[in-house]
């Protein structure tokens, strides 16, 4: 593998292959790119090495998988094009039983067990789905560190790190994750080069709870897509329909949201303003919806 570096491996994969936009085949050029991924794991104390397993969703080329490879680390890669699949093939084999490819769609395969990381180029139009596999993963099988690329845009949504950006996406990886924004990327780091920015992505994994234990999940992400779904409206407004989706918790039905929130606009949690209530969703901390979510989930008719 000494003699192999991106470009070549992307120009052997293109005498094959015309990309395919459909399967967001934008092929990672830039090495700085590349060892900036790994990187992060080492910053993060999670450096890569003999002992992890490393999952690379779409490594297409094989550009990523190169130096997860140099690293010692055992990489399974999902690989959907089965020219890509060849070309892998030609290139490395097994590399010495170090590398495993499994043919598929990310979104449907069984994912292998008791992964350390998973680093990977995500394709843009699949990266929602992959996040929320992502956090059902490391929810089950606890994850030492992910770092991915992505689109700009969507990594700003991600990170919730500007004022008005909090989203339901960011708000369900805070549930697992910090999430930290690193090096942008620039399309001319592909080919084919897209027409947007990339940013890699650093989800450190943490332990959230808040003052009255463990947060309700399941009831976190109905009420924030609730509220935020018509995000300019205020929080009152917005609680006194009742989610469409609230059904899916047991015991849970529309007299009981509607008695549940009029006892939380009258007694406020602790902390809370007398008139909290007025703000957009945007103006709360993922902290306080936390609060709302137990607050309203505890609610017995």
């Amino acid at each position: 593998m000494e003699d192999l570096d991106p470009r070549l491996l992307v120009d052997l994969l293109r005498d094959h292959i015309i990309p395919d936009k459909s399967l967001g085949q934008h092929f990672l050029l830039d090495q700085d790119v590349i060892s900036r991924s790994i990187e992060i794991c080492q910053e993060q104390g999670s450096q890569l090495g003999s002992e992890s397993k490393v999952l690379e969703i779409g490594p297409g080329p094989g550009s990523l998988t190169l130096s997860l490879l140099r690293s010692g680390s055992d990489v399974i890669g999902i690989e959907i094009d089965s020219e890509a699949i060849l070309h892998l093939e030609r290139i490395f084999g097994n590399a010495d039983g170090k590398l495993e490819i499994i043919q598929g769609d990310v979104l449907k395969v069984k994912w292998p067990n008791n992964l350390s990381h998973i680093v990977a180029n995500l394709p843009y139009q699949i990266s929602s789905p992959v996040l929320d596999l992502i956090q059902q993963y490391h929810y089950r099988s606890p994850l030492k560190a992910i770092v991915i690329l992505v689109q700009d845009e969507f990594a700003e949504r991600m990170s919730m790190e500007y004022f008005g950006s909090l989203s339901p996406l960011g708000l369900s990886l805070w549930l697992d994750f910090d999430v930290k924004l690193d090096k942008k990327v620039p399309g001319g780091a592909f080919s084919p080069a897209p027409r947007v920015n990339s940013r890699l992505v650093t989800l450190i994994p943490v332990d959230r709870s808040i003052e009255n234990g463990a947060i309700n999940r399941k009831m976190f992400r109905i009420i924030t897509h609730h509220c935020f779904s018509s995000r300019r409206k205020k929080i009152k407004t917005l609680l006194s329909k009742t989610p469409r989706r609230i059904s899916r918790v047991t015991g849970w039905h529309k007299s009981r949201w509607k008695s549940a929130i009029e006892d939380l606009m009258t007694n406020p949690p602790d902390g809370f303003s007398e008139n909290w209530f007025d703000n957009r969703p945007d103006m709360l901390e993922p902290e306080e919806w936390a609060i709302i979510a137990n607050r309203i989930s505890s609610y017995e008719e």
